[in-house]
């Protein structure tokens, strides 16, 4: 079995996410609120991860508990998602509703024509989950 990259992250107070690693290496990402001081450390985090990405990846960004995301937020996420280093990563983002993947998918679509991480929005985990488990080289 393949040696995971270390996750490096410790919660921290104010904070709200919390990470884990997935069995297949990537990571789960869960949000409980998209306060500046959240997106802010999750940014960190996520550039900090993406300078060492070294093989294709799925990561899964649960953020049903945050009813409202701010535009901020999305575009913070675009402009991680649009680096090169994210071109090996696979990004299921589940949501709370379509109200809130069709806000997403609006900003997303003003930013970035195109992100280098292949990435879809869902509202049912279950969903998220089997696209995730897609050969990876079948990116989207």
């Amino acid at each position: 079995m393949d040696k995971f990259k270390p996750l490096n992250w410790t919660p921290k107070p104010g904070v709200g996410f919390t990470v884990v690693r997935r069995d297949d290496g990537g990571m789960t990402l869960t949000f409980t609120d998209l306060s500046d001081a959240t997106i802010n450390e999750w940014r960190n985090f996520a550039m900090e991860h993406l300078l060492g990405v070294d093989r294709r990846t799925r990561n899964l960004y649960d953020v049903r508990a945050v009813k409202d995301i701010p535009e901020k937020a999305i575009r913070m996420a675009v402009e991680a998602n649009s680096d090169p280093s994210a071109r090996n990563i696979r990004v299921a983002v589940v949501v709370a509703d379509q109200k809130v993947a069709d806000a997403i998918r609006e900003v997303a679509a003003r930013a970035v024509p195109g992100t280098a991480a292949a990435m879809k929005i869902f509202t049912d985990m279950k969903e998220a989950e089997a696209w995730l488990a897609r050969p990876l080289d079948q990116i989207p």
